[in-house]
Order: structure tokens, then sequence, then C-alpha cells
């Protein structure tokens, strides 16, 4: 009795070129990805007419109830910790009492920071 021999089946293409293509790009991901520290107060900035992006220093943070926060030191700590690193942008939120801006522009002065920015969004 003769069987016919069955048909070989063509070898199947293997995926691990392609699962090397999605490490490779996740390394490139991973590599070129800037991770930036959470901010230490949610706030909402003040709006302005001006367009142009400023640039990039540390901030001192001031919330809606006049809460001040300097990366992870808070209150005069906080001011005393910005005038030794030199911040020169204050991120206060829209809602933040003028009396609290003035207050916390006249102490980062009094430290010695001449050159202070408010940080504002776009209309």
């Amino acid at each position: 009795m003769k069987l016919a021999t069955p048909p070989k089946e063509p070898p199947r293409e293997s995926i691990v070129p392609m699962i090397n293509v999605v490490f490779l790009l996740l390394i490139f991901f991973l590599m070129t990805a800037t991770l930036t520290p959470p901010e230490p107060l949610e706030i909402e900035p003040a709006r302005s007419d001006a367009a142009e992006p400023g640039e990039v220093r540390p901030a001192v943070f001031l919330s809606d109830e006049g809460e001040i926060a300097f990366r992870e030191a808070r209150g005069d700590a906080a001011i005393a910790a910005a005038v030794a690193e030199g911040a020169g942008l204050i991120r206060a939120d829209a809602d933040a009492p003028a009396q609290s801006v003035a207050k916390l522009l006249g102490a980062l002065q009094a430290g010695g920071l001449t050159d202070l920015s408010l940080v504002t969004v776009p209309r």
C-alpha cells in the first residue's frame, strides 16, 4: 500500500524581529524622555496677553490659599530655599490674593532676588 506523504507546512514567520524592534523603540523613548518632578502645589496660573514662553528657572509656588512652596519646603523654609537656589519665577494661582503675592515678592527681594517673573499662560 502506497500512502502519499503529507505536504510539508511552510515554515512560520518568526515574530522575534518584530519584538526586537518594539524593545528598541521602547528603549529609545525611555532614553530620550525627560521626567520632571510633580509640582508641589496644584495651581491655576494667571492669564495674560503675552504669548512668548519664558525661560526655565526654578519656581516658587503660591496657592490660592496663600501657601508658599519650593520643591519640598513650605512656608518660610521655602522662601529661604528659593533664595539660596536663586529661583526667579513665581507660579501663583490665579485666585491667589494680591496681598500674598506682594508679601512673597517682598520676602524674595529682601533675600536678595531682584530678577523675579510671574508665570502666566496665554488667554
